[in-house]
């Protein structure tokens, strides 16, 4: 192999093996009133936000506030079994829930996120986000407290 080639094997290599996040997609946010919370994008900062969006499999009810470069959903439960539902309660007024980053394979993410010992919440395989992507959902225990989403792209 000629070292230039060796350059930019060496440096692709370097970009996959290492750099398994892409773009920030969103910031979610638990919110105790969802029709206040659009509002209040909508409104007071000009935001477009888009109509309500029932999850019954994640448990949640939500909104995307749209953004040029990423998106912000507001996320409410739909009931008292959803996983927000007890966010809710102990953080009444709401609050930041998770933040999403995208992946080109969720598949490769997850083997190598279990291979360095992270742990991935639920059953460990990827199900059907609020985009119709499949999603992932890692411990916050292993990532600095923030519950951390990838979403395949």
């Amino acid at each position: 192999m000629k070292r230039d080639q060796l350059y930019w094997f060496t440096w692709f290599v370097f970009r996959i093996g290492y750099r398994m996040i892409g773009r920030l997609n969103h910031i979610a946010i638990v919110v105790p009133d969802l029709v206040a919370a659009a509002n209040i994008y909508k409104d007071s900062l000009g935001a477009d936000v888009s109509i309500i969006h029932e999850l019954p499999d994640h448990g949640v009810k939500l909104v995307f506030v749209e953004l040029p470069n990423s998106k912000v959903e507001l996320l409410h439960p739909l009931n008292e079994s959803s996983p927000i539902f007890s966010f809710l309660e102990r953080n009444p007024m709401g609050g930041m829930h998770h933040i999403c980053y995208e992946v080109d394979n969720i598949y490769k993410a997850a083997d190598s996120l279990r291979g360095k010992g992270a742990k991935i919440l639920g059953d460990g395989e990827p199900k059907i986000g609020a985009h119709g992507k499949p999603v992932l959902f890692l411990s916050p225990k292993d990532f600095l407290g923030t519950l951390i989403e990838l979403e395949q792209v």
